[in-house]
């Protein structure tokens, strides 16, 4: 399959309970009421400082739109190893590169229904990072806002207004540990 093609390159990947491949569905088409199990990836760029960029999402967004989450999300086009479509999604999302990328949680999974009904469904690998250098250039119709923040300060953020945050963050937050070092997790 090649990745480049456009007709591929909006496909997310069907996933059975065990997590194996089922086959592929249309991105745009695959968040409903009755969402599939599918591929997903989540990523927190970590600060030397060990701040971390916590974004705000889109007001378009379709699910959770406007809400506080990690640095960035996405899903892997089928065939497409999981540290390149981090690389690539943080990129597109964010505008800048990638220096090192950890899968710190391989086998985080949630589901989640929006105040909508539109429900997540995910495998979501977490992965940490590091940005090599340059200004974030986010995205509008991805990022309406960004701030780099202490954990400890953004657990007590999500313990007061868990409403503000997406579920998925605020279940990976508790299970990040020490984010002093984006190459381990407490």
């Amino acid at each position: 399959m090649d990745i480049a093609d456009p007709a591929v390159a909006d496909h997310v990947v069907l996933l059975d309970g065990r997590g194996h491949q089922i086959g592929v569905a249309d991105r745009r088409t695959v968040h409903s009421t009755a969402t599939p199990r599918h591929l997903a990836f989540s990523c927190w760029l970590v600060a030397a400082d060990g701040r971390v960029l916590i974004t705000r999402r889109a007001l378009g967004k379709r699910t959770w739109p406007g809400v506080w989450t990690n640095s960035c999300c996405g899903h892997p086009r089928p065939d497409e190893q999981l540290d390149h479509a981090v690389r690539r999604r943080v990129h597109e999302e964010l505008g800048v590169e990638l220096d090192e990328v950890v899968c710190a949680l391989p086998d985080f999974s949630y589901r989640a229904v929006d105040r909508s009904g539109l429900v997540e469904n995910e495998l979501c690998p977490m992965f940490h990072a590091t940005a090599v250098d340059g200004e974030l250039s986010p995205d509008p119709h991805e990022v309406v806002d960004w701030t780099w923040e202490q954990p400890e300060r953004l657990r007590q953020a999500m313990t007061h207004a868990p409403y503000a945050f997406s579920p998925w963050a605020r279940q990976q937050l508790p299970l990040l540990g020490d984010l002093s070092s984006p190459l381990g997790v407490g």
